[in-house]
Protein backbone atom coordinates (compact mmCIF):
# COMPACT_ATOMS: atom_id res chain seq x y z
CA UNK A 1 0.00 0.00 0.00
CA UNK A 2 1.33 3.45 -0.89
CA UNK A 3 1.73 6.24 1.60
CA UNK A 4 -0.30 9.43 1.37
CA UNK A 5 2.07 12.28 0.62
CA UNK A 6 -0.52 14.82 -0.46
CA UNK A 7 -0.31 17.01 2.64
CA UNK A 8 0.49 20.70 2.25
CA UNK A 9 4.06 21.67 1.42
CA UNK A 10 6.27 23.20 4.13
CA UNK A 11 7.21 26.87 3.83
CA UNK A 12 10.46 28.35 2.56
CA UNK A 13 11.11 29.56 6.11
CA UNK A 14 11.02 25.94 7.30
CA UNK A 15 13.62 25.08 4.68
CA UNK A 16 15.94 27.93 5.65
CA UNK A 17 15.84 26.82 9.29
CA UNK A 18 17.49 23.51 8.47
CA UNK A 19 21.01 23.57 9.99
CA UNK A 20 23.83 24.56 7.60
CA UNK A 21 21.53 25.10 4.63
CA UNK A 22 21.38 28.93 4.76
CA UNK A 23 25.10 29.65 4.07
CA UNK A 24 25.15 27.04 1.31
CA UNK A 25 22.02 28.58 -0.21
CA UNK A 26 23.50 32.10 -0.11
CA UNK A 27 26.77 31.25 -1.83
CA UNK A 28 24.92 29.17 -4.41
CA UNK A 29 22.68 32.17 -5.16
CA UNK A 30 25.71 34.45 -5.47
CA UNK A 31 27.32 31.98 -7.85
CA UNK A 32 24.19 31.87 -10.03
CA UNK A 33 24.20 35.66 -10.25
CA UNK A 34 27.86 35.86 -11.22
CA UNK A 35 27.58 33.03 -13.73
CA UNK A 36 24.75 34.64 -15.66
CA UNK A 37 26.38 38.06 -15.80
CA UNK A 38 29.51 36.38 -17.14
CA UNK A 39 27.44 34.38 -19.63
CA UNK A 40 25.76 37.35 -21.27
CA UNK A 41 29.11 39.17 -21.16
CA UNK A 42 30.80 36.57 -23.35
CA UNK A 43 27.78 36.20 -25.65
CA UNK A 44 27.57 39.97 -26.16
CA UNK A 45 31.29 40.21 -26.90
CA UNK A 46 30.97 37.52 -29.58
CA UNK A 47 27.95 39.22 -31.18
CA UNK A 48 29.69 42.61 -31.16
CA UNK A 49 32.68 41.12 -32.95
CA UNK A 50 30.84 38.93 -35.46
CA UNK A 51 27.24 40.29 -35.78
CA UNK A 52 26.33 36.63 -36.34
CA UNK A 53 23.34 34.89 -34.71
CA UNK A 54 25.02 31.52 -35.28
CA UNK A 55 28.25 32.64 -33.58
CA UNK A 56 26.28 34.01 -30.62
CA UNK A 57 24.27 30.82 -30.25
CA UNK A 58 27.49 28.83 -30.62
CA UNK A 59 28.91 30.73 -27.63
CA UNK A 60 26.03 29.53 -25.47
CA UNK A 61 26.38 26.00 -26.85
CA UNK A 62 30.12 26.00 -26.11
CA UNK A 63 29.26 26.89 -22.51
CA UNK A 64 27.03 23.77 -22.35
CA UNK A 65 28.59 21.08 -24.55
CA UNK A 66 31.59 20.48 -22.29
CA UNK A 67 29.16 20.10 -19.39
CA UNK A 68 27.81 17.05 -21.22
CA UNK A 69 31.31 15.60 -21.37
CA UNK A 70 32.12 16.67 -17.82
CA UNK A 71 28.93 15.32 -16.29
CA UNK A 72 28.90 12.01 -18.15
CA UNK A 73 32.56 11.16 -17.57
CA UNK A 74 32.90 12.67 -14.10
CA UNK A 75 29.79 11.01 -12.67
CA UNK A 76 31.65 7.97 -11.34
CA UNK A 77 34.27 10.33 -9.87
CA UNK A 78 31.55 11.93 -7.75
CA UNK A 79 30.65 8.48 -6.41
CA UNK A 80 34.30 7.68 -5.57
CA UNK A 81 35.30 10.78 -3.59
CA UNK A 82 33.53 12.66 -0.76
CA UNK A 83 31.32 15.29 -2.33
CA UNK A 84 32.76 17.96 -0.02
CA UNK A 85 36.16 17.78 -1.70
CA UNK A 86 34.65 17.49 -5.17
CA UNK A 87 32.74 20.72 -4.54
CA UNK A 88 35.70 22.63 -3.07
CA UNK A 89 38.11 21.75 -5.86
CA UNK A 90 35.52 22.28 -8.59
CA UNK A 91 34.80 25.81 -7.36
CA UNK A 92 38.50 26.70 -7.09
CA UNK A 93 39.34 25.36 -10.54
CA UNK A 94 36.43 27.23 -12.08
CA UNK A 95 37.60 30.44 -10.38
CA UNK A 96 40.96 29.95 -12.09
CA UNK A 97 39.21 29.51 -15.45
CA UNK A 98 37.21 32.72 -14.99
CA UNK A 99 40.43 34.57 -14.20
CA UNK A 100 41.80 33.22 -17.48
CA UNK A 101 38.71 34.43 -19.35
CA UNK A 102 39.13 37.89 -17.86
CA UNK A 103 42.73 38.07 -19.10
CA UNK A 104 41.74 36.89 -22.59
CA UNK A 105 38.85 39.35 -22.90
CA UNK A 106 40.95 42.31 -21.78
CA UNK A 107 43.69 41.27 -24.20
CA UNK A 108 41.12 40.99 -27.03
CA UNK A 109 42.26 37.44 -27.69
CA UNK A 110 40.85 35.32 -30.49
CA UNK A 111 37.44 33.74 -29.95
CA UNK A 112 38.95 30.27 -30.25
CA UNK A 113 41.01 30.85 -27.11
CA UNK A 114 37.96 32.18 -25.22
CA UNK A 115 35.92 29.15 -26.29
CA UNK A 116 38.70 26.80 -25.14
CA UNK A 117 38.72 28.25 -21.62
CA UNK A 118 34.90 28.18 -21.54
CA UNK A 119 35.06 24.50 -22.46
CA UNK A 120 37.31 23.66 -19.51
CA UNK A 121 35.31 25.79 -17.07
CA UNK A 122 31.98 24.16 -17.93
CA UNK A 123 33.41 20.64 -18.01
CA UNK A 124 34.59 21.03 -14.41
CA UNK A 125 31.15 22.31 -13.42
CA UNK A 126 29.55 18.94 -14.20
CA UNK A 127 31.08 17.34 -11.12
CA UNK A 128 30.04 20.24 -8.89
CA UNK A 129 26.42 20.04 -10.00
CA UNK A 130 26.07 16.32 -9.19
CA UNK A 131 27.87 16.73 -5.85
CA UNK A 132 25.56 19.57 -4.84
CA UNK A 133 22.50 17.39 -5.47
CA UNK A 134 23.93 14.66 -3.23
CA UNK A 135 24.66 17.27 -0.55
CA UNK A 136 21.01 18.37 -0.70
CA UNK A 137 19.71 14.84 -0.11
CA UNK A 138 21.92 14.56 2.98
CA UNK A 139 20.81 17.94 4.37
CA UNK A 140 17.10 17.08 4.08
CA UNK A 141 16.13 13.61 5.34
CA UNK A 142 12.53 14.92 5.45
CA UNK A 143 11.68 14.58 1.75
CA UNK A 144 8.84 17.10 1.88
CA UNK A 145 11.39 19.67 3.08
CA UNK A 146 13.73 18.43 0.37
CA UNK A 147 11.12 19.01 -2.36
CA UNK A 148 10.53 22.53 -1.03
CA UNK A 149 14.29 23.16 -0.91
CA UNK A 150 14.64 22.13 -4.55
CA UNK A 151 11.91 24.63 -5.34
CA UNK A 152 13.71 27.34 -3.37
CA UNK A 153 16.97 26.56 -5.16
CA UNK A 154 15.23 26.77 -8.52
CA UNK A 155 13.53 30.02 -7.49
CA UNK A 156 16.89 31.47 -6.51
CA UNK A 157 18.51 30.27 -9.73
CA UNK A 158 15.80 31.75 -11.94
CA UNK A 159 15.71 35.04 -10.01
CA UNK A 160 19.45 35.46 -10.20
CA UNK A 161 19.45 34.43 -13.85
CA UNK A 162 16.87 37.12 -14.62
CA UNK A 163 18.87 39.71 -12.67
CA UNK A 164 22.11 38.51 -14.23
CA UNK A 165 20.77 38.75 -17.79
CA UNK A 166 19.05 42.12 -17.33
CA UNK A 167 21.87 43.72 -15.32
CA UNK A 168 24.57 41.96 -17.34
CA UNK A 169 23.43 43.59 -20.58
CA UNK A 170 23.72 47.03 -19.01
CA UNK A 171 27.09 46.26 -17.40
CA UNK A 172 28.59 45.16 -20.72
CA UNK A 173 27.31 48.29 -22.45
CA UNK A 174 28.23 50.79 -19.71
CA UNK A 175 31.11 49.39 -17.63
CA UNK A 176 32.84 46.83 -19.83
CA UNK A 177 33.13 43.03 -19.66
CA UNK A 178 35.58 42.81 -16.78
CA UNK A 179 32.89 43.61 -14.16
CA UNK A 180 30.80 40.51 -14.86
CA UNK A 181 33.76 38.18 -15.03
CA UNK A 182 35.20 39.56 -11.78
CA UNK A 183 31.87 38.95 -10.03
CA UNK A 184 31.89 35.36 -11.26
CA UNK A 185 35.45 34.82 -9.99
CA UNK A 186 34.58 36.13 -6.52
CA UNK A 187 31.46 33.94 -6.33
CA UNK A 188 33.44 30.74 -7.00
CA UNK A 189 36.05 31.57 -4.36
CA UNK A 190 33.39 32.34 -1.75
CA UNK A 191 31.56 29.11 -2.58
CA UNK A 192 34.73 27.04 -2.11
CA UNK A 193 35.50 28.63 1.26
CA UNK A 194 31.92 28.19 2.50
CA UNK A 195 31.78 24.50 1.54
CA UNK A 196 35.15 23.94 3.21
CA UNK A 197 33.95 25.47 6.50
CA UNK A 198 30.29 24.41 6.65
CA UNK A 199 29.92 20.98 5.03
CA UNK A 200 30.76 17.84 6.98
CA UNK A 201 33.02 15.23 5.44
CA UNK A 202 30.98 12.11 4.68
CA UNK A 203 32.38 8.86 3.25
CA UNK A 204 31.09 7.57 -0.08
CA UNK A 205 28.62 4.65 -0.02
CA UNK A 206 28.16 1.58 -2.19
CA UNK A 207 30.57 -0.65 -4.11
CA UNK A 208 32.94 0.77 -6.71
CA UNK A 209 34.85 -0.90 -9.52
CA UNK A 210 38.63 -0.72 -9.37
CA UNK A 211 40.88 0.97 -11.88
CA UNK A 212 39.98 2.31 -15.31
CA UNK A 213 38.06 -0.85 -16.18
CA UNK A 214 35.94 -0.55 -13.04
CA UNK A 215 35.35 3.13 -13.79
CA UNK A 216 34.03 2.26 -17.26
CA UNK A 217 31.86 -0.57 -15.89
CA UNK A 218 30.36 1.77 -13.28
CA UNK A 219 29.48 4.25 -16.02
CA UNK A 220 28.00 1.53 -18.26
CA UNK A 221 25.93 0.18 -15.37
CA UNK A 222 24.55 3.65 -14.63
CA UNK A 223 23.51 4.09 -18.27
CA UNK A 224 21.69 0.75 -18.21
CA UNK A 225 20.00 1.41 -14.87
CA UNK A 226 18.80 4.80 -16.05
CA UNK A 227 17.64 3.71 -19.50
CA UNK A 228 15.61 0.74 -18.26
CA UNK A 229 14.02 2.40 -15.23
CA UNK A 230 10.28 2.99 -15.87
CA UNK A 231 10.30 6.43 -14.20
CA UNK A 232 13.84 7.77 -14.61
CA UNK A 233 13.91 7.13 -18.36
CA UNK A 234 10.60 8.95 -18.95
CA UNK A 235 11.65 11.89 -16.80
CA UNK A 236 14.88 12.27 -18.77
CA UNK A 237 13.04 12.16 -22.08
CA UNK A 238 10.61 14.83 -20.89
CA UNK A 239 13.48 17.03 -19.74
CA UNK A 240 15.23 16.63 -23.11
CA UNK A 241 12.05 17.44 -25.04
CA UNK A 242 11.40 20.54 -22.94
CA UNK A 243 14.92 21.82 -23.48
CA UNK A 244 14.26 22.08 -27.22
CA UNK A 245 11.72 24.84 -26.58
CA UNK A 246 13.27 26.43 -23.51
CA UNK A 247 16.75 27.04 -24.95
CA UNK A 248 15.86 28.73 -28.24
CA UNK A 249 14.65 32.11 -26.86
CA UNK A 250 17.76 32.43 -24.72
CA UNK A 251 20.00 31.57 -27.68
CA UNK A 252 18.40 34.11 -30.04
CA UNK A 253 17.39 37.00 -27.76
CA UNK A 254 20.47 39.01 -28.71
CA UNK A 255 19.98 38.67 -32.50
CA UNK A 256 16.23 39.39 -32.14
CA UNK A 257 16.77 42.52 -30.02
CA UNK A 258 19.84 43.79 -31.84
CA UNK A 259 20.92 45.80 -28.77
CA UNK A 260 22.48 44.31 -25.67
CA UNK A 261 20.11 46.07 -23.23
CA UNK A 262 16.97 44.82 -24.96
CA UNK A 263 18.53 41.39 -25.35
CA UNK A 264 19.01 41.24 -21.61
CA UNK A 265 15.34 42.10 -21.06
CA UNK A 266 14.18 39.42 -23.50
CA UNK A 267 16.52 36.83 -22.02
CA UNK A 268 15.26 37.72 -18.56
CA UNK A 269 11.54 37.50 -19.47
CA UNK A 270 11.12 33.68 -19.46
CA UNK A 271 13.39 33.43 -16.43
CA UNK A 272 11.28 35.95 -14.53
CA UNK A 273 8.20 33.97 -15.55
CA UNK A 274 9.79 30.84 -14.17
CA UNK A 275 10.18 32.59 -10.81
CA UNK A 276 6.42 33.11 -10.63
CA UNK A 277 5.78 29.56 -11.82
CA UNK A 278 8.05 28.07 -9.16
CA UNK A 279 6.34 30.09 -6.41
CA UNK A 280 2.95 28.81 -7.58
CA UNK A 281 3.81 25.15 -8.15
CA UNK A 282 5.80 24.64 -4.95
CA UNK A 283 2.79 25.73 -2.91
CA UNK A 284 0.95 22.61 -4.07
CA UNK A 285 1.46 19.10 -2.70
CA UNK A 286 3.97 16.81 -4.42
CA UNK A 287 1.27 14.56 -5.87
CA UNK A 288 -0.36 17.46 -7.73
CA UNK A 289 3.04 18.72 -8.87
CA UNK A 290 4.03 15.40 -10.40
CA UNK A 291 0.62 14.74 -11.96
CA UNK A 292 0.90 18.11 -13.77
CA UNK A 293 4.20 17.38 -15.53
CA UNK A 294 2.79 16.55 -18.96
CA UNK A 295 -0.04 19.17 -19.02
CA UNK A 296 2.36 22.00 -18.11
CA UNK A 297 5.02 20.75 -20.53
CA UNK A 298 2.41 20.76 -23.32
CA UNK A 299 1.37 24.34 -22.57
CA UNK A 300 4.89 25.71 -22.16
CA UNK A 301 5.89 26.11 -25.87
CA UNK A 302 2.52 27.51 -27.04
CA UNK A 303 3.26 31.24 -26.32
CA UNK A 304 6.58 30.94 -28.18
CA UNK A 305 4.82 30.01 -31.41
CA UNK A 306 3.81 33.66 -31.87
CA UNK A 307 7.45 34.82 -31.99
CA UNK A 308 7.50 34.42 -35.78
CA UNK A 309 5.13 37.39 -36.23
CA UNK A 310 7.83 40.03 -35.41
CA UNK A 311 5.86 41.40 -32.48
CA UNK A 312 6.81 44.54 -30.50
CA UNK A 313 9.39 43.85 -27.80
CA UNK A 314 6.91 44.46 -24.98
CA UNK A 315 4.41 41.92 -26.37
CA UNK A 316 7.17 39.42 -27.09
CA UNK A 317 8.53 39.79 -23.56
CA UNK A 318 5.07 39.08 -22.09
CA UNK A 319 4.67 35.92 -24.20
CA UNK A 320 8.11 34.69 -23.21
CA UNK A 321 7.25 35.48 -19.57
CA UNK A 322 4.14 33.28 -19.79
CA UNK A 323 6.15 30.47 -21.34
CA UNK A 324 8.66 30.78 -18.52
CA UNK A 325 5.90 30.50 -15.92
CA UNK A 326 4.85 27.18 -17.42
CA UNK A 327 8.43 25.86 -17.21
CA UNK A 328 7.97 25.36 -13.46
CA UNK A 329 7.17 21.67 -14.00
CA UNK A 330 10.94 21.11 -14.21
CA UNK A 331 11.20 21.61 -10.41
CA UNK A 332 9.14 18.56 -9.30
CA UNK A 333 10.62 16.59 -12.19
CA UNK A 334 14.13 17.19 -10.85
CA UNK A 335 13.23 16.61 -7.21
CA UNK A 336 11.40 13.33 -7.84
CA UNK A 337 14.10 12.09 -10.21
CA UNK A 338 16.67 12.62 -7.47
CA UNK A 339 14.73 10.74 -4.81
CA UNK A 340 13.82 7.82 -7.07
CA UNK A 341 17.49 7.24 -7.96
CA UNK A 342 19.24 4.59 -5.78
CA UNK A 343 21.53 6.30 -3.25
CA UNK A 344 24.71 4.43 -4.22
CA UNK A 345 24.27 5.45 -7.88
CA UNK A 346 23.22 9.06 -7.42
CA UNK A 347 26.51 10.68 -8.42
CA UNK A 348 26.83 8.96 -11.78
CA UNK A 349 23.10 8.93 -12.63
CA UNK A 350 22.66 12.61 -11.70
CA UNK A 351 25.63 13.38 -13.92
CA UNK A 352 24.33 11.36 -16.87
CA UNK A 353 20.83 12.82 -16.59
CA UNK A 354 22.25 16.33 -16.41
CA UNK A 355 24.44 15.59 -19.41
CA UNK A 356 21.38 14.52 -21.42
CA UNK A 357 19.44 17.69 -20.54
CA UNK A 358 22.39 20.00 -21.09
CA UNK A 359 23.19 18.24 -24.35
CA UNK A 360 19.64 18.84 -25.53
CA UNK A 361 19.91 22.52 -24.60
CA UNK A 362 23.25 22.84 -26.41
CA UNK A 363 21.80 21.13 -29.47
CA UNK A 364 18.88 23.55 -29.36
CA UNK A 365 21.26 26.52 -29.19
CA UNK A 366 23.14 25.29 -32.26
CA UNK A 367 19.99 24.25 -34.11
CA UNK A 368 18.27 27.56 -33.36
CA UNK A 369 21.36 29.47 -34.46
CA UNK A 370 21.54 27.50 -37.71
CA UNK A 371 17.83 28.04 -38.38
CA UNK A 372 18.14 31.75 -37.59
CA UNK A 373 20.90 32.08 -40.16
CA UNK A 374 18.61 30.64 -42.87
CA UNK A 375 15.13 31.80 -41.79
CA UNK A 376 15.59 34.58 -39.25
CA UNK A 377 15.78 34.40 -35.42
CA UNK A 378 12.03 34.86 -34.83
CA UNK A 379 11.12 31.98 -37.13
CA UNK A 380 13.79 29.80 -35.53
CA UNK A 381 12.28 30.24 -32.05
CA UNK A 382 8.88 29.26 -33.43
CA UNK A 383 10.20 26.14 -35.15
CA UNK A 384 11.92 24.99 -31.95
CA UNK A 385 8.72 25.60 -29.95
CA UNK A 386 6.71 23.54 -32.44
CA UNK A 387 9.19 20.67 -32.29
CA UNK A 388 9.08 20.77 -28.48
CA UNK A 389 5.28 20.58 -28.53
CA UNK A 390 5.31 17.53 -30.82
CA UNK A 391 7.90 15.68 -28.72
CA UNK A 392 6.03 16.28 -25.45
CA UNK A 393 2.75 15.21 -27.03
CA UNK A 394 4.31 11.93 -28.15
CA UNK A 395 5.62 11.31 -24.63
CA UNK A 396 2.23 12.11 -23.15
CA UNK A 397 0.56 9.40 -25.21
CA UNK A 398 2.45 6.71 -23.29
CA UNK A 399 3.07 8.44 -19.95
CA UNK A 400 2.99 5.87 -17.06
CA UNK A 401 0.71 7.76 -14.66
CA UNK A 402 0.19 4.86 -12.22
CA UNK A 403 3.90 4.00 -12.02
CA UNK A 404 4.84 7.65 -11.50
CA UNK A 405 2.26 8.02 -8.68
CA UNK A 406 3.62 4.91 -6.94
CA UNK A 407 7.18 6.24 -7.25
CA UNK A 408 6.10 9.61 -5.81
CA UNK A 409 4.38 7.96 -2.85
CA UNK A 410 7.47 5.89 -2.07
CA UNK A 411 9.99 8.71 -2.58
CA UNK A 412 8.20 11.27 -0.40
CA UNK A 413 7.10 8.93 2.38
CA UNK A 414 8.15 9.98 5.94
CA UNK A 415 11.66 8.85 7.04
CA UNK A 416 10.25 6.19 9.38
CA UNK A 417 8.16 4.68 6.58
CA UNK A 418 11.15 4.60 4.20
CA UNK A 419 13.28 2.83 6.80
CA UNK A 420 10.62 0.20 7.49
Amino acid sequence: MTKDVSSAAPSFVDVLRVPKYLPIFLVQALSFWGDNIARITIAAIVFQRTQSPLATATTLAVSLLPTVLGRSLLGPVVDRFPYKWVLVWSHLLRAACVAGLLVLVLAEAKLLAIFAVLFVLEAIGGAASASHMILMTDLFPDRRLYARAIGLNALSEQTNQAVGFAVGGALVAWLGPEVGLTADFVSFVLAAVTILVVVELRPVSGERGRGVGGFVRDLHRAIGDMAHHPVLARFILLSVAACVGIAAPEALAIPIAGKTWWAGILMAAPVAGAVLGIILITRRDVVWQNSSLIPLAMLMPLPLLATTFHLPFAVLAVLWFVSGTLQAFMVPLQATFTLVTPEALRGRIFSLAGAASVGAAAGSYLGAGWLATHTGPEAAVTVCAGLCLILVALLGLRWPDVVVREAVDAAYAPPAARAA
